[in-house]
């Protein structure tokens, strides 16, 4: 693990992650909100690309070149 070889050990990380949480607690639900909603719109968008792709009737040989 690579955090090994800066030579954290587990009371370090739990610091660390304290005051990481104490810093930015109060901004991790909106991030998360956010990231959601990007995931969600993300999805739609694969969606509907791929309605779009199905609704287009193949090309044959003859006409892709």
């Amino acid at each position: 693990m690579p955090l090994l070889l800066l030579g954290l050990g587990t009371v370090e990380l739990v610091v660390l992650l304290l005051i990481f949480l104490v810093l930015f607690g109060s901004r991790l639900p909106k991030a998360a909100g956010n990231i959601g909603a990007s995931i969600k719109e993300f999805k739609k968008g694969m969606k509907d690309a791929s309605a779009d792709d199905a609704d287009k009737p193949a090309k044959t040989d003859a006409e892709k070149t």
